[in-house]
């Protein structure tokens, strides 16, 4: 469906305007009244009020954290003790599992005896799943290799059958359960063992075993770069303000959480009305603006639009106190002012991408609910508002984890960027974890650093108390979603959004999931166009024109039309060639005023100078 043919299903009735708009305050004050907040009961996370039981208790877990890569131990011996007592009740599933490992061994030696007699390549007796390349190497076509393979996948899956179908075992336990046994059977892959891999062995047999004396040369450069606080082999090549981040602006305002940088115009005319964009602060905010032929900014400024960004400072001990509604003041709201102020504009396009875009949900349905008219449309990338089906990073979010991270925040003043990366590598270790290993360790090979894996390395923390709220009343409560999350005592419902909205998923994102991505056309009472794009969490919104084997859905769907469900949306939904930028800008200039001359960079008669040219000073701090 042609986004350009669907104006009218956004023309609302349109709210009366607020009297004034106040000014953001430096400081704010989350009052949660909601049912959820009640239930969990005041707490006490200050550093100094905390009674000495408590700091011993806390500073006990927080010394534990570090040996456990932050995962807790109780989570851990929980979770084997409930899938352990329901297997241990069910005799009639053991008695089945007992009967598949009996015909699984009879699968396989059948196997082994047709290969015997042909003494050919035969089709397997089981393959890997699409996405599992580890086995994808022709020497595993040939015996012995195919035998451990196809033995080690059959041992997979009857794991996952005792894992999975367990009657009374809670379905996240039962998931977490299969996660962790798959996670454990990947240490033990053949393609983790240099004797075991015929990839390995080809390579040894070519270099003479030089490989395994590079793969050690390698280790060494790695362990010595990560006790320095360096980043990967290769990142001195991608500078902010240098190779990365390069598009042209200034930084036009600063407070102590962001500063805000204005794009210079690349076009002698331009839309009247800006975009702000409020990326994640987990990561560093030019991914939107990487190298100049993959710059989101650089092509919006080419399409006649004025950009702003928030680049968000890098919290240290001292922000330990700074929570979620301090960001949505000092960031989104904080900058809304700062541009109407620069470039006189009534109305400003608002784009989120991941936790951004979760926070720019909060500030429209805050903004809602005061009939703040701001925002022309709503812009989210791989955001989530519903966190019911977040994916396998639920696995870390349960009570019992929850209180481990906030012990060891509590500790740091912040969550260190280190332990979220590992979070993070383990939900996809097959591919960050055994395949650099294998690659760089057991052949002896370097990648070549580009510039979107520059910045994945490039990370950040997160203050203790916003990551605390964040866990506890998005992911765990799913308070937004239920209208039960509150902004200056007062809930918020995303119902009361009816301003356009673009939403972006991505297929293989593991981080915001699509199908939970889509979830906002159930939540906002607005027009909704949705887009399904190839790639992941970050590759699939870095989609710029020119990127060969680039398609994406697209549909868009009236506020008051019939829901259709994600798996129905798929088949729906018109796929197209390309990059999805080009149907997004032509979205944007749909739902903008006539071309008209750039505003200038700042308003230094009202207070807003330059400060200095972007990338700017935030982006910088380590």
């Amino acid at each position: 469906m042609n986004t350009r043919q669907t104006n009218g299903a956004d023309k609302r009735k349109p709210k009366s305007r607020r009297p004034a708009l106040k000014p953001v305050q430096a400081k704010s004050k989350i009052t949660s009244t909601s049912p959820a907040a009640a239930r969990h009961g005041p707490r006490s996370d200050s550093y100094s009020a905390t009674a000495a039981s408590d700091v011993f208790d806390r500073s006990l877990r927080a010394i534990t954290s570090r040996y456990t890569g932050g995962l807790s131990p109780s989570s851990m011996l929980g979770l084997w003790f409930d899938w352990s007592m329901h297997l241990a009740l069910t005799p009639g599933k053991r008695g089945l599992l007992v009967e598949k490992a009996w015909r699984k061994q009879m699968r396989l030696m059948r196997h082994m005896g047709a290969q015997l007699v042909t003494k050919g390549e035969l089709a397997p007796c089981i393959d890997p799943l699409p996405q599992d390349h580890r086995f994808d190497h022709e020497g595993w076509r040939k015996p012995p290799f195919n035998l451990l393979y196809q033995s080690f996948l059959l041992n997979q899956q009857w794991w996952h059958n005792a894992t999975t179908g367990i009657r009374g075992l809670d379905p996240r336990k039962e998931f977490a359960a299969s996660f962790v046994a798959r996670q454990l059977l990947d240490i033990f892959s053949p393609s983790n063992n240099p004797f075991l891999n015929p990839e390995v062995l080809a390579r040894t047999r070519e270099t003479g075993g030089a490989n395994f004396q590079q793969g050690f040369q390698n280790f060494i450069e790695d362990v010595e770069r990560t006790v320095a606080g360096r980043g990967p082999v290769g990142e001195e090549k991608f500078t902010p303000g240098e190779t990365v981040a390069v598009t042209p602006g200034k930084v036009v305002y600063r407070n102590r959480l962001i500063e805000l940088i204005q794009y210079a115009p690349a076009t002698k005319a331009v839309h009247p009305e800006p975009i702000l964009i409020t990326p994640a602060w987990i990561m560093k905010y030019y991914i939107l603006d990487l190298s100049p032929h993959n710059s989101m900014v650089k092509y919006l400024t080419e399409q006649g639009f004025t950009v702003f960004m928030i680049s968000w400072k890098n919290p240290d001990p001292t922000d330990r106190d700074v929570g979620m509604d301090d960001y949505r003041l000092l960031g989104p709201m904080a900058a809304l002012d700062v541009i109407q102020e620069i470039t006189g504009c009534e109305q400003v396009h608002g784009v989120g991408y991941c936790l951004g875009g979760t926070l720019l949900s909060i500030a429209a349905a805050t903004m809602a609910r005061d009939e703040d008219e701001r925002l022309a449309s709503i812009s989210l990338f791989a955001a989530q508002q519903d966190f019911t089906e977040a994916g396998e990073i639920m696995l870390f979010v349960t009570e019992s984890q929850i209180a481990f991270l906030e012990d060891m925040m509590w500790e740091q003043g912040f969550l260190d960027a280190k332990q979220m990366a590992g979070a993070f590598q383990i939900l996809r270790s097959t591919d960050l974890i055994w395949s650099r290993y294998m690659r760089e360790y057991l052949m002896g090979e370097r990648s070549e650093l580009f510039d979107l894996m520059a910045w994945n390395a490039d990370t950040t923390r997160m203050p203790y108390k916003m990551h605390s709220e964040y866990l506890r009343h998005l992911f765990k409560d799913n308070e937004l979603a239920a209208g039960e999350y509150c902004v200056d005592g007062s809930p918020i419902a995303l119902r009361d959004v009816t301003t356009p909205i673009f939403a972006v998923g991505a297929e293989r994102d593991h981080v915001a999931p699509w199908r939970s991505a889509y979830k906002v056309r159930l939540l906002a009472d607005a027009a909704v166009t949705f887009v399904l794009t190839a790639g992941g969490h970050n590759s699939g919104v870095i989609s710029e024109p020119g990127h060969a084997g680039r398609t994406y859905r697209i549909s868009t769907m009236a506020h008051d039309d019939t829901y259709i469900d994600p798996d129905a949306w798929l088949e729906f939904a018109d796929q197209e060639q390309g990059s999805w930028w080009v149907a997004w800008s032509h979205w944007l200039a749909d739902r903008s005023g006539d071309l008209q001359a750039p505003p200038e960079m700042g308003a230094p008669d009202k207070g807003l100078a330059p400060i200095c040219d972007a990338p700017g000073s935030y982006v910088m701090m380590r």
